[in-house]
């Protein structure tokens, strides 16, 4: 094991990232809230500014993926569809049944310059979770309790806010409404038995309500809706944790392109309409594990230096006065200071846990255990 390796697998480093990550989180979120007042005067750029803010944020986090942990992200498409990324507006169809597909989504966007504008349809308890929560507040970020009768109007107003927005924007939407486990599957597969729907292998039943609405909402400002269907060689099963490690994985997507003139207006035909792409989804992931490749051209966006340097030019500016202080304390010799440093030190390494158990499959929400017996 290399030195930088050994480096990779140190708690003490890992705690230094978190540390980056959570002080220039709260600053950016201060900076944001500062912005608030651009809002009435001048919407698109205060729009512009928080765009950037949340870059340099999220950009930190796809830096892990990129640079420390050397994941390498392969798309599978067509020259035509490629041509198009970052040059318009557009829904993300993304199954959810790894704990980083979020990362590697986010990689894409940052190697085509959307990452501060991307959207998602997300769970209105995310909006209390420290940095995540309160940096997609101020990105005018849709949350959903995910029940309809209560969402309706809240995600019809946030889509419809959206249709004026200055940057390109990917829209992304987990359709399954929650990560994929055998439990859920399985519930879901009883209600595709009971609605008279084919079953899928590698999918929960896809929840139409978000994406109809979507669909509906956002004609005029969207082109075209991105079907993208994340697997990973050698049957990995990647974590964030596993990515702090600096474990490398390598991440294969098959995108199509379907344009938004394509998709019926119709609710009902819509609804169709994607169920049976999660058809096709299911098809593509029987051919990824039978033959271990996607169909279509392969390319490989190169990543980008922003995102290295962007986390160098944060922890340059904290790590520097943090090393100070803690140098001062121990010389002290105060019991009382270095305890409360070494409280301090703890109480950090629990907050970037709890963070990073956001991402875990297995204490994800219990959503769908019990939902997906519900009508829909």
């Amino acid at each position: 094991m290399g030195f930088i390796a050994f480096l990779k697998t140190q708690f003490v480093v890992h705690l230094l990232i978190g540390f980056v990550f959570v002080v220039s989180g709260l600053i950016i979120n201060f900076i944001q809230l500062c912005t608030l007042v651009l809002w009435p005067i001048n919407k698109q750029f205060y729009r512009r500014v928080n765009c950037r803010l949340a870059y340099s944020l999220w950009s930190q986090l796809v830096m892990l993926l990129e640079w420390w942990s050397g994941t390498e992200c392969t798309l599978f498409s067509d020259e035509a569809t490629v041509n198009t990324f970052g040059k318009e507006h557009v829904i993300i169809i993304l199954n959810h049944n790894f704990e980083i597909d979020f990362l590697c989504g986010w990689t894409m966007t940052e190697r085509f310059g959307v990452l501060g504008s991307s959207k998602v349809l997300a769970k209105r308890e995310l909006l209390y979770v420290p940095l995540i929560g309160w940096t997609w507040y101020f990105l005018e970020i849709v949350f959903c309790k995910r029940k309809w009768e209560e969402d309706r109007d809240t995600v019809i107003e946030g889509l419809k806010r959206l249709a004026d927005y200055p940057e390109y924007m990917w829209f992304l939407l987990y359709c399954e409404g929650t990560r994929f486990t055998e439990t859920k599957h399985r519930i879901s597969m009883e209600v595709a038995e009971s609605k008279g729907l084919p079953k899928l292998k590698y999918h929960l039943l896809p929840r139409t309500k978000g994406f109809t609405t979507a669909v509906q909402c956002l004609r005029g400002t969207v082109s075209a809706v991105y079907d993208v269907t994340l697997n990973f060689r050698g049957n990995k099963n990647p974590s964030l944790l596993g990515i702090l490690y600096g474990k490398k994985y390598e991440a294969d997507m098959c995108v199509r392109r379907f344009p938004l003139e394509d998709i019926p207006q119709d609710e009902k035909e819509a609804a169709n309409w994607l169920h049976k792409l999660y058809q096709e989804k299911d098809a593509l992931q029987e051919m990824y594990n039978q033959e271990g490749i996607f169909p279509g051209q392969q390319f490989k966006p190169p990543r980008r230096p922003w995102t290295l340097l962007n986390f160098i030019f944060w922890a340059t500016i904290l790590l520097s006065p943090l090393f100070t202080f803690g140098f001062g304390v121990f010389a002290s010799g105060s019991p009382l200071l270095i305890l409360a440093f070494l409280g301090l030190v703890g109480a950090a390494s629990f907050g970037v846990r709890r963070l990073i158990g956001v991402t875990e499959i297995e204490k994800g929400s219990s959503y769908g255990n019990q939902e997906f017996k519900k009508k829909e």
